[in-house]
Parts: structure tokens; sequence; C-alpha cells
């Protein structure tokens, strides 16, 4: 993905949220009050998340079936970047936690099972680090990779639907929808997903395109 046109394009739409987001009127929630606004941050890092971490999945199973070393630089630097955007989402979605529920960190089952996904990519890392032979190393990474994906899904997505959990959407709690949400809002909010997700996506080309060329003059030497 080398052409510029969707960077300029994500860059617009940043700027875009960023001054909508501030400026444009939003619903008067009890509770929430101005910090709804916060939605318009820690909602897009976990899209912009899940779509790195998406794309090294599919690189996974690429190198599995080609055995090429390029498939396996995309699919660790798109869970390096993803690494990046969740740790984001945590700190965003702690911050809004002291003012809603009037604590960092108050073990909901949300923010429990997102910080166990975490600790599950955590060790995807601490993997390629104690594996010296390059084959073997991306070919268990792969494997562990395609492995964590659904289980980081499971315990995001899944298991806090099953339990009572204070965070939108999850045991009974509504997520935002018709009856907190209006036009104002998604017009800022739908527009971050795909701004975060570019960003995201330009951050793991570089990053790759980084690795590559180190790839490649180590490969030389």
């Amino acid at each position: 993905m080398y052409q510029t046109w969707w960077k300029v394009l994500a860059v617009v739409i940043i700027f875009y949220t960023l001054i909508a987001g501030m400026l444009l009127g939003v619903p008067r929630l009890p509770i929430l009050h101005e910090t709804i606004r916060n939605t318009y941050f820690h909602v897009p890092m976990w899209i912009a998340m899940f779509t790195v971490f998406t794309i090294s999945v599919v690189y996974s199973i690429k190198y599995l079936q080609s055995g090429k070393e390029e498939h396996d630089l995309v699919a660790v630097e798109c869970v390096n970047t993803g690494m990046f955007f969740f740790v984001i989402g945590l700190i965003t979605g702690m911050l809004w936690a002291k003012y809603a529920w009037g604590e960092f960190w108050s073990n909901d089952p949300k923010q429990n099972s997102a910080a166990i996904a975490f600790l599950l990519y955590c060790a995807y890392g601490v993997l390629r680090n104690s594996i010296d032979e390059e084959q073997k190393r991306a070919k268990i990474s792969a494997i562990y990779n395609i492995f964590a994906f659904p289980i980081m899904v499971v315990l995001i997505m899944v298991l806090p639907r099953l339990t009572d959990s204070l965070h939108p959407g999850n045991g009974g709690n509504p997520a935002f929808g018709k009856l907190d949400m209006d036009d104002r809002m998604r017009i800022v909010l739908y527009p971050a997903f795909i701004a975060w997700a570019l960003i995201a996506v330009w951050i793991a080309t570089i990053r790759y395109r980084i690795r590559l060329i180190e790839y490649k003059k180590n490969a030389i030497n």
C-alpha cells in the first residue's frame, strides 16, 4: 500500500474528528455528561487494533502456506502496531472509567478480559524473542498468532457479555445506540473508525518496510 491518497484521507479525517469531536454537541446523559466525547477516541483505538490484528492473522496464514519471510514480517509488525493501539485503548478506557465508574480499574469483567488478552499478545513477543532460529521462530509465532486472535475476540467481545458488567454492550448493559447517541455523534464516530484504522495500517506499513530493510541487510552480511 504505497499510494498516498489513503494516507492523506486518514490525516484529513483525523483532524476533522478531533475538531468536530470537541466542538459539536453531544447528548446530555446522566453520569457521562461531556465524558461521552471519549467515545471518539476510545472505541476507534479498538477498531484500529482489530484491523491490524486481523491483517496479522491473514499474513500468518500466508506465511505457513508460502514460507516467505516477508509474510512473517508483515504479521509481526501488525501485531506490534496493534499492541500500541491496544495500550491506548486501555488507557483511554481507564480514564473514562475514572469519571464514569469512580476508579481507573474496578475489576470489571470487560477490563479484566482486556487485560488477559493484552498479556496473551505480550506472550507473542516473548515467544518470538525466545527462539533464535528464524524459520522455526516464524512458524511457531504464526501458529500462536492464528490461535491467539480468536481467543482475544472471545475475551473482549464474548465473555463480558455473559456476565454482569458496567461496560456498555455487556452483561445486559446496553451499548451506545439510538437511546444515547444521535446523528451529531455518528458523523464523528464512524469516520473516526475509518481514519484510525487507516493510521494503524500506515504505521504497520512503515514498520514493515523498516524491518524488511533490516532483514535484507542482515541477509547480505
